[in-house]
C-alpha cells in the first residue's frame, strides 16, 4: 500500500523545523570546528541584512547581537522551508540537499550583493570556502533531519 503524500503546507512546516535543527548544527560546527580552525570572529551579516531590509535599528551592542541571532535562526528556517517545497515536489535525499543549497545559496549571495552587503568578487579563497562550507553543513543537517526524522513518506 502506497503512503499518501502530505499537503505542501505540512511539508513546509516540517521543513522549517528541520531548518531550525540545521541551524543549530551549523552554529555548533562554526563555534566548535570552523572558527577555532580559521580564527574568524563572529559574523554580523545576518544583523546587517535585517537592518537593511527592515526598520529595526538596535540601540545597543546586545540588541544587535539579539537581532543577529534571531535573523540567523530565521534564515535557517527559510532554508528548511525551501527543503519542504522540494519534498512536496518529490525531491528527496542528497539531490534535494544539493538542489536546495544551490538555489538558496545563490539567492543569498545575489540578494546580499545587490544590497551592497556582500562583495564576493573581493572575497579571499578562504572566505569563500568558509561561507560555502558553513552553509552546506546547514543544508546537509536540514536534509538529514527532514528525511530521517520528520519525513513521514519514507
Amino acid at each position: 500500500m502506497r503512503k499518501q503524500q502530505l499537503p505542501t503546507g505540512d511539508l513546509i512546516v516540517r521543513g522549517v523545523v528541520a531548518g531550525l535543527a540545521g541551524t543549530v548544527v551549523m552554529t555548533g560546527f562554526q563555534r566548535l570546528v570552523e572558527m577555532p580552525l580559521t580564527g574568524r570572529g563572529d559574523s554580523y551579516a545576518p544583523a546587517q541584512l535585517a537592518e537593511e531590509v527592515t526598520p529595526v535599528r538596535p540601540r545597543s551592542p546586545e540588541g544587535r547581537r539579539r537581532l543577529n541571532r534571531f535573523t540567523h535562526v530565521a534564515l535557517g528556517a527559510v532554508w528548511g522551508a525551501a527543503y519542504g517545497v522540494a519534498a512536496a515536489r518529490a525531491l528527496r535525499g542528497q539531490r534535494a540537499v544539493n538542489a536546495v543549497f544551490a538555489v538558496v545559496y545563490a539567492g543569498d549571495v545575489a540578494l546580499n550583493t545587490a544590497l551592497g552587503l556582500y562583495h564576493p568578487l573581493r572575497w579571499s579563497a578562504r572566505d569563500l570556502v568558509v561561507d560555502v562550507v558553513d552553509k552546506y553543513v546547514q543544508a546537509q543537517a536540514t536534509g538529514a533531519v527532514f528525511d530521517r526524522v520528520l519525513d513521514p513518506v519514507r
